[in-house]
């Protein structure tokens, strides 16, 4: 975007909140010069940016647009003019940076966004900039195909008029057509207008069809349906051969025939983002049914359009939030962040570490990860942490109940939960981190090394936290179980276990022996081999606390499960 020489002042804070709000305003617009405005007023929010002029496509010439806005010059229409529809730097007298952002649609060049600055924007108000320019130019985009539309309407009237006297049934045909294109104009931008997303389209392309209508994602999910005949369950098709009839579809123009169905992609910019198709195993689609089919995928293209880049935004900005919380940020600027992206942050949580070393922790894991805590109620901000996926949850799971539901999502049972302690404040959120962290560590280093480990239940293994080598640890147990472990080695006996159980049993011979699967006089045998080899004395107080926690270390934090 170029460069300036010096520093500029110091930066304003962005409110990249209020483009979800003004998004929805925009769709509704049906003026481009409104549209302009909204746009105009909103750059002022984003950083240290100002607008500077908007410049819209006039009978194939920019013309400042609104004409009323200050800061628009006749040397900057000149400069604008000679970018040849290109994005480029403009001078704007004053300030250090300008730049002409072009607006494009499926129509081409609609017009120029310029903003001037007195210091380049950073990457975060580059990319606050870069998705106002998108939602001008897809509102824009929407607002000119009205008046394309009444061109049209306009033109084959006067058409229809001068063939009249020599046409009859024809003529009929033609009018009848056309109101029915009409019929579907109308019904399809009151759709838009409403605000009623793709189930309105898909009821609005049942009853202008009489057939049953559906919405699919990408992959083939069912997403809407409207009319008689929905099925009681609709399972996802064979992921190869689907995507193979999505680029079958591609290579078509318009609705193809697929088995019983009637099926068009709604592909906005080329990229397919959904099908949406009409239920006709009799055949009796006609010509106006197809129109229809096309238009409705149409309007679903710049529905779904709309849709991908709001939840873009508010992805990043939940996840960016995570981050800041695990790090430690102000608790006002917190609670009015989490409000934003609609996330109560007053409420008790539960900060939760996911870990799957056969997966990588890539989108689609993170994806799985909200897939998971949707299915069993629980709202939760997620984030990506290293080489592993962080959980800020409101509530504390129950038992296995998250492992189970990220076990059938993954498709394997290799991963791990660790989850802290109950959080009550914003500011207490980085510590909760660390205690799920550490809760993480000791299962992972127990012998049961997957399922959840919850923090509350760690009892001595909270003081051992995770992020040293375990030098220590292994230091004390070579110290207090060295001579056992090494005799087990050499003759393949079982004394660290034998004394582990005994100490678990609280020193009694008969349920130890139980446990251990043998008779009591042999575990009689074993204790006195272990106070031979040792020269411990298994009554001693300090020897028995030392002797247990040893073994426990031995079977826990350090992995030496049988």
């Amino acid at each position: 975007m170029g460069t300036i020489q010096g520093q500029g002042p110091a930066r304003p804070a962005a409110d990249p909140y209020g483009l979800l709000a003004m998004s929805r305003a925009m769709f509704t617009c049906r003026s481009e010069t409104d549209i302009m405005r909204l746009a105009l007023s909103r750059v002022g929010t984003l950083g240290p940016c100002s607008a500077q002029a908007g410049y819209l496509v006039r009978r194939d010439e920019l013309v400042r647009s609104p004409a009323d806005w200050p800061g628009g010059t006749a040397d900057l229409d000149g400069h604008v003019r000679r970018l040849a529809e290109r994005d480029g730097p403009v001078p704007c007298p004053g300030r250090g940076w300008g730049w002409a952002f072009g607006l494009r649609g499926l129509g081409g060049l609609y017009g120029y966004l310029v903003v001037a600055s007195g210091a380049l924007p950073d990457e975060e108000e580059r990319f606050l900039l870069t998705v106002l320019v998108q939602q001008t130019s897809a509102a824009l985009s929407n607002a000119a195909a009205h008046p394309r539309r009444r061109r049209e309407d306009a033109v084959a009237r006067r058409r229809l008029r001068h063939v009249r006297a020599a046409v009859g049934e024809p003529l009929r045909s033609a009018l009848s057509d056309l109101a029915h294109q009409r019929t579907v104009y109308e019904a399809l931008d009151q759709v838009a207008v409403s605000g009623g997303g793709e189930d309105a389209i898909v009821r609005a392309l049942h009853g202008l069809t009489g057939l049953s209508a559906l919405a699919e994602d990408r992959f083939g999910n069912l997403r809407s349906w409207a009319g008689p005949g929905r099925p009681d369950t609709c399972p996802a098709p064979d992921a190869a051969r689907h995507a193979e009839m999505l680029q079958e579809l591609a290579r078509e123009l318009g609705p193809v025939r697929v088995g019983g169905r009637l099926v068009a992609l709604a592909r906005p910019h080329g990229e397919v983002l959904g099908v949406l198709a009409l239920v006709d195993p009799d055949g009796r689609a006609d010509d106006r049914t197809l129109f229809a089919l096309d238009h409705a995928a149409r309007a679903l293209a710049l529905e779904l359009a709309h849709q991908h880049t709001l939840a873009e935004t508010e992805l990043r900005l939940r996840r960016e939030l995570v981050d800041d919380l695990l790090d430690g940020t102000d608790e006002r600027s917190a609670y009015a962040r989490a409000g934003a992206v609609g996330h109560d942050l007053h409420r008790p949580h539960h900060v939760i570490v996911v870990e799957w070393p056969d997966l990588a922790v890539n989108n689609s894991f993170l994806r799985a990860v909200d897939r998971a805590v949707a299915a069993i109620g629980m709202r939760a901000l997620a984030t990506r942490h290293s080489d592993k996926v962080v959980l800020l949850a409101q509530g504390r799971p129950h038992d296995a109940e998250l492992y189970e539901a990220l076990s059938r999502e993954a498709g394997s049972r290799a991963g791990a939960v660790g989850v802290s302690a109950r959080c009550d404040a914003p500011r207490d959120i980085p510590r909760r981190h660390q205690e799920a962290l550490r809760a993480l560590e000791v299962r992972r280093r127990s012998r049961d090394r997957i399922g959840t480990a919850f923090f509350d239940d760690l009892g001595l293994y909270r003081i051992l936290g995770p992020g040293n080598s375990y030098r220590e640890l292994e230091e004390f147990v070579r110290e207090w179980l060295g001579e056992l472990i090494d005799y087990d080695a050499r003759y393949r006996t079982a004394l660290v276990e034998t004394l582990s159980q005994y100490f678990d049993c609280g020193g009694n011979y008969d349920r130890a022996a139980r446990a251990l699967a043998i008779h009591r006089s042999t575990l009689r045998y074993r204790l006195q081999r272990i106070r031979e080899i040792t020269g411990r004395d298994l009554s001693n107080v300090d020897s028995r606390l030392n002797l247990h926690v040893a073994t426990r270390l031995w079977s826990v934090m350090l992995g030496h499960a049988e």
